[in-house]
């Protein structure tokens, strides 16, 4: 894997240590390769169609940059936050959740994401780190929410947490329906702010980075990093399910430094 990632532009303690991954750096080919067709795509989903052994591979660079094997999760687009104590096993699937938390050095934490949301998160003062996958079901379901209650029991304080929005699908790029805008307002009038309708009767563009944030701030966060990056519109850097279908996963990583 090369040096090309993104890196969080946040004030986190010097012990955390996150990245996002981009599409460049690997093996893959096709829809999974680079953007002009070539091969070298670093997609790390291995349930995106991609060749087993180019994940395989892909993953085995993603690992030289890393201090263990990360805590890999298969997520559903639901709100279930996973407390990563010990060594991610060796063998079988992996468990099903859609966010991680931990305060164990070198536990690496990681969201796989192609236009969803990667959400990172450390505690300015106790060594607790977070990262959550929030597309628009799971952050209306309360994915964040719950991920910070997690971290709180872990002895995290919402006052003193710092959030990163990594590479996400963007407020120009992101059309929704009435039963998307409808899920946030209900919730919360201000968000209909987030929202911009278009000329097609109950179509609407959503930004989803905005709609993080807000609940981020209401959650207590007094320090919300956006990216700004969008993944629809940088097909050289980022994959995006939106734009293409058939596509690979970046991946967004968290961990405490030893």
């Amino acid at each position: 894997m090369n040096a090309d990632a993104v890196f969080p532009a946040w004030r986190a303690p010097d012990w955390v240590r996150a990245l996002s991954s981009t599409r460049r750096g690997g093996v893959s080919e096709g829809p999974w390769g680079l953007a002009d067709g070539r091969t070298g795509g670093l997609n790390l989903g291995t349930a995106c169609g991609d060749d087993p052994v180019a994940v395989a591979e892909n993953r085995r660079r993603l690992r030289e940059r890393l201090p263990a094997e990360p805590a890999w999760l298969r997520q559903v687009h639901g709100c279930r936050v996973l407390r990563v104590e010990d060594a991610p096993r060796a063998c079988g699937p992996p468990p099903v959740a859609d966010a991680a938390v931990t305060s164990r050095p070198g536990r690496v934490l990681a969201v796989q994401t192609a236009d969803c949301l990667p959400v990172l998160f450390a505690d300015d003062r106790r060594e607790v780190v977070g990262a959550a996958h929030a597309g628009w079901r799971g952050l209306a379901g309360g994915v964040l929410e719950a991920t910070i209650e997690a971290m709180c029991e872990l002895g995290a304080s919402p006052a003193s947490l710092l959030a990163w929005i990594g590479p996400g699908i963007g407020p120009r790029a992101f059309e929704v329906g009435d039963d998307v805008r409808d899920a946030f307002v209900a919730q919360d009038d201000g968000a209909g702010a987030c929202f911009v309708p278009l000329a097609a009767p109950g179509k609407w563009l959503a930004d989803l980075p905005a709609l993080a944030a807000r609940r981020l701030s209401a959650a207590g966060l007094a320090t919300v990093v956006p990216s700004g990056l969008c993944t629809v519109g940088d097909p050289q850097r980022f994959y995006s399910y939106r734009r293409d279908g058939q596509c690979g996963r970046m991946v967004s990583l968290i961990w405490i430094a030893r």
